[in-house]
Formats: structure tokens, sequence, C-alpha cells
């Protein structure tokens, strides 16, 4: 199994264990705001935690740790454009696999301008993007999205994450993958399987957002768990958990 979007950097050591014992043997841990990213040396110093350390630490515990890189929409350092200037260099290491996760929180102009040089940086580069969408203002926050997306990017490149029911409708029919966040007080393995029952697996993937918040190291096998006592077959739960994050991600 694959858990397609994780904050490694706030979690412990034991996590990766329980994670590897439950099944999951790959996972991608995202850029996002762990502290104030005032400068962009702050950035840099988060992103080479990422790559290096957890990725050791995940490693350790029997699990392969890729890496998102990127400026995520509640970290944006006044001189982003270093950061976005040195992308390409980072992206450069094996374990970095995506520009991410990059989006829109509350959809001011600087937002939006940081979001759109992400972009044409991925799709000049031809590299997936992980793109967060928030928790507040959700379908208002969505539309505007979109719109940026269909403006910037190859739609197969992009992974629209934290899907649920208030949006699912703006964005199942845009060509992207879409990503199902199974987390307390996101989404219950119950509500993503309801989900797939009515749309499908193809465009799916699942993960569990797992960061200094609530979370559930566990969501990712707890819904594969209730996917099984729904009926889903060995195809259609290999899909989901691993096969579209792997074909996506190149991993």
């Amino acid at each position: 199994m694959i858990d397609a979007h994780i904050h490694s950097d706030t979690r412990p050591y034991e996590d990766f264990e329980e994670m590897a014992i439950a099944g999951i043997d790959k996972a991608i841990t995202c850029a996002h705001d762990p502290l104030p990213m005032k400068v962009s040396a702050v950035t840099f110093e988060h992103i080479q935690r990422l790559l290096k350390v957890d990725v050791q630490r995940a490693e350790e515990n029997g699990i392969k740790l890729y890496v998102a890189v990127g400026i995520h929409p509640r970290s944006i350092p006044r001189d982003y454009k270093m950061v976005i200037g040195n992308l390409p260099q980072i992206l450069e290491d094996k374990r970095a696999v995506a520009i991410g996760e990059i989006g829109i929180e509350k959809g001011t102009r600087l937002e939006i301008k940081v979001f759109k040089e992400q972009l044409e940086l991925a799709d000049k580069l031809e590299i997936p993007v992980i793109i967060h969408t928030p928790r507040k203002n959700k379908r208002k926050i969505v539309g505007i999205l979109l719109q940026v997306l269909e403006d910037n990017i190859d739609a197969s490149r992009v992974l629209i994450d934290h899907v649920n029911t208030e949006i699912i409708k703006e964005v199942i029919d845009y060509g992207s993958m879409l990503g199902l966040t199974v987390q307390p007080g996101k989404m219950m393995p119950f509500e993503a399987v309801m989900i797939m029952k009515e749309y499908g697996v193809d465009k799916f993937m699942l993960n569990s957002d797992m960061s200094s918040a609530p979370s559930d190291p566990l969501s990712v096998p707890k819904t594969v768990h209730k996917m099984r006592l729904e009926g889903f077959n060995d195809s259609e739960i290999v899909r989901v958990s691993s096969k579209n994050a792997e074909n996506f991600f190149k991993i």
C-alpha cells in the first residue's frame, strides 16, 4: 500500500513502524507549514529535512519515502522566488517526485501568483503536482483553483487533494487524479468508500495527510479493510491503494 500524502516531519519514528506492519511500503511526504516560513532559508531547511532525515527514518522501518517539494500557500516566504528558482535543482534528487503540496488557502493575489508560477514550472519540467484544497470556503476556492489549473498545466500531471463530498462534483470531470484524505475531522473510511462506490476507483488515491493535526497513520489500511467488507474486489483495492499512485508519481 501507498499513503499518497503525509507530513513526515511532524510524526514520531514509531508511526513508520506501525505503517509498515499494517502493509504500507511507500509514502509521499509533502512540503507544508511546520514553521513560519518568513524567508526562503527556512523553506530550504524544511525541504532538506524531508529529503534527508525523514527518508532515512522511514527507510529504517521498511518504508520507501518519496518527497514532494514546493511552497505551501500557508507558508509563502517574502523571497519566495528564491525557492522557485531552486526547485529544478532540488528536483534532481531521485526521491523528489513532485511539486507540492501547493495551492490556494484564502484566495489572495499572492497565493494565486505563487501557485501559478509553480504550476508553470511543473508543466515545463513535466513533473506531477499535488494540489492543496482548504477546509474553509472549499467550493469557492476550488472554483478558483480549477481556472488557474486549466490555464497553466496539463491536467494529467495534477493530483487535487483533500477531495470530499462537498467538491466531488466540481472536480470529478476534470482530467486529474483525486486524493481522498481519510483523517479525523476530514473524512472517515466509510465516507471514502461511499465516494468510490459512486464514482469508481480509477481517479482516486488514498492518503492520511497525517501531520501535527489529529491524524491516523493507519487510515489507508483501515479504508482498504472497509473496502473489502463492502465488496470491492482485489483489483479495485490495489488500484486505489497502490497502482494509481505508482503510475502517477512513477514510483
